[in-house]
């Protein structure tokens, strides 16, 4: 029998509701374009800094964003849960994440419809603009990556080493998709919400899962 208390709303639904109306914010400015000198100014800064080597960086980064370094990476943080900690009920979070982090990003911009930024590209890139799916994807991956390991972490070094390696990793592909052109900042920013909202959703409803389960 499910006990009252394990229906209280908890920091991970405030955490999610916040971020949920931080994309629905975004999404609206732009929809009605009042984000327009928060994409010019912030695109500005970042693409003003540019340097061979910050490119080749960033170039870097844009890659492991992409979709076959981020299936590869996908598939082996499976194996390692399941072969190395026997995180088999943890796969089905895993899997319902990263599945459907690819699928939101995906209905996102056939919604939005936002063409890609025409001005200053370092390279080409295919379909619609806003939100930037990799920047969603990346918070799903690397936020569930995180999750999963955080209970085999002993010490809080290795926590915030693991923890700060995420987040470089994020923040990383996010900017590189706006020093490449690829995206306008607003995208990234609204990638970004709709992923955590989507991860911290998952997590909840696993953390009830396993509550009824029991």
């Amino acid at each position: 029998m499910i006990k009252p208390r394990s229906f209280k709303i908890t920091g991970i639904d405030v955490l999610s509701f916040l971020a949920l109306s931080g994309f629905a914010v975004v999404a609206l400015g732009v929809q009605k374009k009042w984000i327009a000198s928060f994409d010019d100014s912030v695109a500005a800064f970042v693409q003003g800094l540019e340097t061979p080597g910050l490119t080749g960086l960033m170039q870097g980064f844009t890659w492991v964003g992409s979709t076959v370094p981020t299936a590869v990476i996908s598939l082996l943080a499976m194996l390692l849960f399941f072969i190395v900690f026997g995180h088999r009920k943890q796969l089905l979070l895993f899997f319902a994440v990263v599945a459907g982090s690819t699928a939101i990003g995906y209905i996102l911009k056939t919604l939005f419809g936002r063409e890609r930024p025409d001005f200053y590209r370092l390279s080409e890139a295919a379909g619609f603009s806003f939100p930037s799916s990799s920047s969603v994807a990346a918070i799903a991956l690397y936020g569930v990556i995180v999750y999963a390991l955080w209970g085999h972490l002993r010490s809080s070094a290795a926590k915030s080493m693991v923890a700060a390696a995420a987040v470089l990793l994020v923040l990383g592909i996010g900017v590189s998709r706006i020093y490449m052109g690829h995206h306008y900042p607003s995208d990234v920013l609204g990638g970004m919400l709709a992923g955590v909202a989507w991860l911290l959703l998952m997590i909840g409803a696993f953390k009830l899962w396993k509550i009824i389960a029991e």
